[in-house]
C-alpha cells in the first residue's frame, strides 16, 4: 500500500516507468514473466497501482524482463534510480574506473 494518501509506493512508480519506457502493455509484461494471460494485465495493474506488491522473485523476473536491475525498482531516490540505469550501461572497465575515482574521494 502507499505510504501516504495518494502517493504510490516507489516500486509501483518505477515498474510503470520501466514498462512504458519499453513500450509494452501490462498484459504483455505479465505473459513474459509467466503469468496466466487471464490474470496478467490485472496483476501488473495491481502492482503499478500499489494495490499489491510482487514477491521478491516475481519482482526479479519483472526487472529482468524490463531490462533493469532489481535495485532500480526499489530505489527511493530519483537520482539513485537514474544512476543505477546509467551504471548498467557502462562497460566493466568504465565501472572499475568510476568506482576507483569515487572511492578515492574519501
Amino acid at each position: 500500500m502507499a505510504s501516504e494518501a495518494g502517493e504510490l509506493p516507489i516500486l509501483a512508480v518505477r515498474l510503470r516507468e520501466a514498462r512504458e519506457r519499453l513500450g509494452i502493455a501490462q498484459v504483455e509484461l505479465g505473459r513474459r514473466v509467466g503469468m496466466d494471460p487471464g490474470v496478467a494485465s490485472p496483476r501488473i495493474n495491481q502492482y503499478e497501482n500499489g494495490v499489491h506488491v510482487p514477491h521478491h522473485t516475481t519482482a526479479a523476473r519483472i526487472a529482468r524482463e524490463l531490462g533493469v536491475p532489481l535495485a532500480y525498482l526499489y530505489a527511493e531516490d530519483d537520482q539513485l534510480a537514474r544512476w543505477i540505469l546509467v551504471w548498467t550501461e557502462l562497460s566493466a572497465a568504465e565501472r572499475r574506473r568510476l568506482l576507483k575515482e569515487l572511492e578515492s574521494r574519501e
